[in-house]
């Protein structure tokens, strides 16, 4: 993240604009916050209570400091809330998705005709063994295929794990043998830029040996016809002929629901593993309460299934809460760096979930595109990924928003692990430009020194949550104990890893990361993931890997390479090495900057002094370096 000084400067506020105010579902956050903290338990009941459950919970909430559970002993299945409620009632015909794709297709799915398709695949899933507890790696593009495939195995009570299309073999087969996966279900290719993205020969090659992997289905593309190449490849179309009635697997309100992989500082992805209740009844909150949407809303979320923030907010809430979602597969500046102001005034958008770095965009190629476009329906534009810097705020408040004429821009921050907006600005409060904002129903941040006590106002200090809510993770998949370091540093309190600062008024922004975990246009990269794909070439012998500010991307990574004896540094073998990042784990992990070194800054342990590399490399204070070596 950057952490440019714009981002910690002195602020002013914007007050939420009238039109907004009138039309919000809550009227006074800060009430709804002081609820939601006076009487966790009472609060959070009262929401579980708006969802289908077949069992009642015994207890909200267990919590030993460290481990949680949420609804003990009640029983559903989050597709009951997400399909079942809307597919067997007058909503019905409610649509459910509106579908685009770049080439300027479109797909339209009812509740009901969303509620058929999932049946058919779940069933068709069953037919290949899958069921309660099975893993199922999902590579997909951004397809109704690929949220069915999501919610039939949710049906069944397997464990879904979505991994970013465009993440490439190395990081693909590191996922699905950590998830151990019995299927994978795979799009035979995506669409960039007007370009096919082949996806088939990637899970191939990921795959290759792979014992653990029974089945492979395969999503093919623009037709229903697809030849298996092996004996456990099954066409996707093939396991939608099944009965169109399937019975939601019962599940317990802890039972995983998915597992979402995002980079630690170690080479090992982390697992975090979300669950049927507390998952439910927590990201559904949130999109009523800050986000503001409701059924009368259509909501645009720019996000990507193999993110967290399209598994919260291209799926499952907004199904849960019965809106209608549209979401569009590939890049959100093609064909022409207008399409997205052409599609808000043609469905008529009301409430749009983006990214700082797609607003650095639009920003850059001007205010003539949206200015030439009827956005008045649009009331909310929430970002999150990285910090919102003022400038991007203030020029989409200005030109997609109409200075607050009709809309909105608000700021917030979450993670992976936490499933759903933690810190925002809610849409009837004031924005204070560079701040995320407020701590949002259910969460008691703060901001503490090495020692986990409160630092002062504006100072600098690790982000800390005090306490659980229901749609945290419950651990990382595989490795409980990575889950409960996060726990164990402060007691009762969860260590997010970010560093942060809190203002006089409460507001709270997010500077970046404390640990070697890079943030790139919103995309959380491990160091270590970078520097081993690039050992892996016979021409390096060490590696290191930085972010380094960037105005658009937010971070973009450089990497320092030693060579091996015997290879020598030129700008062909410095074009190979970046080529092999990129094969190795896709799009988002290439490196922008590649400087060949004859040594890396170490400690005496031996460890790699990144920072010591970045803060030369930004001018930033190095800092204490009593630890590296001479």
């Amino acid at each position: 993240m950057s952490t440019t000084p714009e981002l910690i400067s002195p602020t002013f506020h914007y007050d939420s604009p009238a039109i907004v105010q009138r039309e919000a579902g809550v009227k006074d956050y800060m009430a709804e916050y002081e609820r939601s903290i006076a009487d966790p338990d009472a609060f959070w009941a009262a929401e579980a209570a708006n969802f289908t459950w077949t069992r009642k919970w015994d207890k909200v909430r267990e919590w030993d400091g460290v481990h949680h559970k949420w609804f003990v002993g009640g029983k559903t299945n989050i597709t009951l809330n997400a399909l079942d409620r809307h597919a067997k009632s007058d909503r019905f015909n409610r649509v459910a998705y509106i579908w685009l794709g770049e080439d300027g297709s479109e797909r339209v799915v009812t509740y009901g005709q969303l509620y058929r398709m999932v049946c058919r695949f779940a069933n068709g899933l069953r037919s290949l063994g899958v069921g309660k507890g099975d893993r199922v790696v999902i590579y997909m593009p951004l397809t109704i295929e690929g949220v069915v495939s999501m919610l039939a195995c949710a049906r069944v009570g397997a464990i879904h794990s979505v991994v970013y299309a465009g993440l490439g073999h190395t990081a693909l087969r590191d996922r699905i043998t950590d998830a151990e996966a019995k299927v994978v279900i795979a799009g035979e290719s995506g669409v960039r830029r007007g370009k096919p993205v082949p996806l088939k020969p990637i899970v191939d090659e990921a795959i290759d040996g792979l014992e653990c992997v029974q089945h492979v289905v395969v999503v093919p593309r623009g037709t229903e016809k697809y030849e298996p190449k092996s004996a456990r490849e099954v066409n996707y179309f093939e396991l939608l002929k099944f009965s169109s009635e399937c019975p939601a697997q019962e599940m317990d309100a802890e039972d995983p629901l998915f597992i979402l992989y995002t980079s630690g500082t170690t080479g090992r992805p982390k697992g975090v593993v979300h669950v049927h209740g507390g998952y439910m009844v927590g990201t559904t909150y949130h999109l009523r309460t800050f986000f503001d949407v409701n059924p009368r809303d259509l909501f645009w979320c720019t996000s990507d299934i193999g993110w967290v923030v399209g598994n919260s907010y291209i799926v499952y809430a907004p199904l849960c809460a019965g809106v209608t979602t549209l979401f569009r597969e590939g890049a959100i500046d093609w064909p022409d760096p207008g399409v997205a102001w052409k599609i808000v005034e043609r469905y008529g958008v009301t409430k749009m979930f983006t990214a700082p770095t797609a607003i650095r965009m639009f920003m850059r190629y001007g205010e003539e595109l949206p200015s030439a476009h009827d956005l008045t329906s649009l009331r909310v534009i929430a970002c999150a990924g990285e910090p919102l810097n003022p400038e991007a705020w203030h020029w989409a408040q200005t030109y997609l928003a109409g200075d607050g004429k009709w809309g909105y821009v608000v700021d917030n921050w979450w993670q992976t692990e936490l499933a759903a907006p933690t810190l925002g600005t809610p849409v009837t409060m004031p924005y204070r430009t560079g701040k995320a904002g407020i701590p949002l129903a259910g969460v008691v941040a703060d901001v503490v020194d090495a020692d986990g006590k409160p630092v002062g106002v504006n100072e600098r200090g690790r982000l800390v949550l005090r306490g659980p809510f229901p749609h945290m993770m419950r651990t990382a998949w595989g490795d409980a104990a990575r889950y409960e370091r996060d726990w164990q540093q402060i007691e009762g309190a969860y260590v997010t890893g970010d560093v942060a600062i809190k203002d006089e008024h409460g507001y709270i922004a997010v500077l970046g990361r404390a640990d070697d975990v890079l943030n790139v246009a919103g995309h959380r990269i491990g160091t270590a993931e970078v520097e081993s794909a690039l050992v892996s070439h016979p021409a390096v012998g060490e590696a290191a890997a930085i972010g380094i500010p960037d105005q658009l991307r937010g971070e973009v990574i450089k990497v320092f390479v030693l060579l091996r004896s015997g290879h020598n540094p030129s700008d062909a073998l410095s074009a190979a090495l970046i080529e092999h990042v990129r094969r190795e784990l896709g799009p988002i992990a290439t490196p922008s900057h590649l400087e060949f070194v004859t040594a890396l800054p170490k400690t005496r342990s031996g460890k790699i002094m990144r920072r010591y590399l970045k803060a030369k490399e930004t001018g930033q204070e190095i800092g204490d370096i009593s630890t590296l070596e001479q």
